[in-house]
């Protein structure tokens, strides 16, 4: 049922803007381990052999095409990157049972509301919480008197707690790269990380872990 050395691997990628999240590239898988496939750097589809940097959590959404031409789809995010005669990225190898022969795009992103402090280009501050969270970005309540707008920069500190009972912050910058009204007159902000480190990164991915365990023992 896995993909074998040289398989061709077809990925979308996670993204608070849906144009992004719609294109699809083409990777390779060039070796594999007990945890992990390595795969060449994506290729956008019909853009003149176009490279797609990666980052590290990065949540990936990949089909591949077996002998018989089944598509088998499996969601993955990124774990690591390697050297060799070229760059290799590395992604988590999913489970027998989390390959699937229908088309499923829910990406490492969990429901949950979590307190976020942010800081405005004009050094205004707030306090929001968000929606959802994952590996590339998340979404946040915005009140009527935070002045949010798209492609605008924020610094973010974000509490996030743990089934241990510890609570970690993890700080970094983001991009608002959309803002959609409500009903109830709030705005709900997508964001994505611009500028996080890995260690901040692998908190909030171990959260998102720790959730959908918990959604999954209900």
């Amino acid at each position: 049922m896995f993909p074998k050395i040289n398989e061709v691997l077809h990925i979308q990628i996670a993204s608070a803007d849906e144009k992004e999240e719609q294109k699809e590239y083409k990777s390779r898988i060039a070796d594999m381990d007990h945890n992990s496939f390595l795969i060449e750097v994506p290729m956008q589809q019909g853009n003149m052999g176009s490279l797609k940097r990666l980052f590290l959590g990065e949540e990936l959404s990949i089909f591949y095409i077996n002998e018989d031409g089944v598509r088998h789809y499996f969601n993955t995010y990124v774990t690591g990157f390697e050297e060799d005669v070229v760059r290799l990225v590395r992604i988590r190898k999913p489970l027998p049972e989390e390959i699937s022969k229908i088309q499923r795009r829910s990406f490492l992103r969990v429901h949950a509301s979590l307190e976020l402090a942010l800081q405005c280009e004009d050094h205004t501050r707030a306090v929001a919480l968000t929606e959802d969270i994952g590996g590339g970005g998340l979404s946040i309540y915005i009140d009527p008197e935070i002045k949010v707008q798209e492609e605008q920069k924020l610094k973010c500190w974000l509490l996030v707690p743990y089934r241990n009972g510890a609570i970690d912050h993890v700080q970094f910058e983001a991009e608002v790269v959309r803002v959609k009204k409500l009903e109830s007159g709030r705005e709900l902000g997508m964001l994505k990380f611009s500028q996080i480190t890995d260690s901040e990164r692998q908190k909030v991915i171990k959260f998102c872990f720790e959730r959908q365990l918990d959604y999954r023992m209900k």
